[in-house]
């Protein structure tokens, strides 16, 4: 890798990871994958953060990796700080998910947390942009109201025992394409069965799931609380973040920010929103800058990418790295296509 091949955007490798929950069903019309379930249910975009699973299937899984490079993403960061951010790091994960099954009831830490508990300074706020559904699929937001610590202890309790002990304690909602929600730390959550997730979030892997089952998998404590004492554990949940209230802060509407003959582009979430990323929708009816410093995910259709680097085609299910060093990144289409831009945090402005 040299530095006139920052100026350029970058490809990766497919990188799916294991997790104990089955799905990647819906990746057959998304990247054109095999139409099964299995237990590689995630896509890691862009990632420099290494999975936290009990087995590791290598030791860089989870590392994104620079197609036809073999170079990882997170040492280009390390090498080339100037050409890859403006000096200015890469703070942020970017997923495609698809769960078969519910995914345990869940919560994750806020910095303050992962400082004292886990050394990083990185809690894992998180947003998704739900892209497909099963039929049926739901999302869990927040906890009903009334919920107190003893409701939760009892269900942790319970869970024990295969079956449902958590879903009557978190609101319920349907997921439908097109949504996009704002998972901030700290909120009790679940992914439902049948949803296709476009998530950005904060870089790490840590997840407290109190509940021993996912599905037909028994969780071990490691896995459920990350090496903490449970009840410091528990204590990341916030049961105040209950009620209706979580429900309209955390659904965001799309906000059009430009509008013109060539594309649109919709805003999903803002700095304003989170100071953690920002994320934003372009619709290209016929061509458009790609001007910031952000991970992309072609999300349908499909045209041409124009850079130094030459023309490459592109379609639905492509992502791609535009690094701070690089200028003049357009997309052309004669068919429309649709892009989510991800934007990490605290971003120098481009020349």
């Amino acid at each position: 890798m040299t530095n006139s091949n920052l100026q350029s955007p970058l490809f990766f490798e497919r990188n799916r990871v294991f997790r104990v929950y089955e799905g990647g069903k819906l990746f057959h019309d998304f990247f054109g994958d095999e139409a099964v379930d299995g237990n590689l249910p995630e896509e890691w975009i862009a990632s420099k953060v290494k999975a936290l699973n009990r087995e590791m299937r290598a030791p860089d899984e989870g590392l994104s990796k620079v197609r036809g490079e073999g170079t990882t993403f997170a040492s280009l960061l390390v090498n080339y700080p100037e050409e890859m951010t403006g000096g200015n790091g890469f703070d942020m994960l970017v997923k495609i998910l698809d769960s078969a099954v519910r995914l345990p009831a869940q919560t994750h830490p806020d910095p303050d947390f992962s400082r004292k508990h886990f050394a990083s300074d990185h809690g894992k706020t998180e947003s998704w942009v739900i892209l497909a559904t099963r039929p049926g699929a739901k999302l869990f937001f927040g906890f009903k109201e009334g919920v107190t610590e003893t409701d939760l202890q009892l269900a942790v309790k319970k869970s024990e025992q295969p079956g449902d002990a958590f879903s009557g304690l978190l609101q319920e909602v349907e997921a439908k394409a097109g949504d996009v929600w704002l998972i901030p730390a700290r909120i009790a959550h679940a992914i439902g069965a049948g949803c296709l997730i476009l998530e950005v979030q904060e870089p790490t892997d840590f997840t407290i799931q109190p509940e021993r089952w996912c599905d037909r998998y028994r969780l071990s404590d490691q896995e459920m609380y990350l090496g903490l004492d449970k009840d410091v554990a528990l204590s990341c949940f916030d049961l105040q973040q209950s009620g209706p209230s979580v429900l309209t802060r955390g659904s965001k509407k799309a906000r059009i920010d430009e509008e013109n003959n060539d594309y649109r582009k919709e805003g999903l979430i803002s700095f304003k929103d989170t100071p953690c990323f920002a994320v934003n929708r372009y619709t290209v009816k016929t061509s458009c800058a790609l001007r910031n410093l952000a991970v992309y995910v072609v999300t349908s259709g499909e045209g041409k990418l124009m850079s130094s680097a030459g023309i490459s085609s592109v379609k639905k299910g492509a992502y791609f790295f535009v690094p701070f060093a690089a200028h003049g990144v357009t997309i052309h289409t004669t068919v429309g296509m649709e892009l989510i831009e991800c934007i990490p945090p605290a971003q120098p402005a481009k020349m």
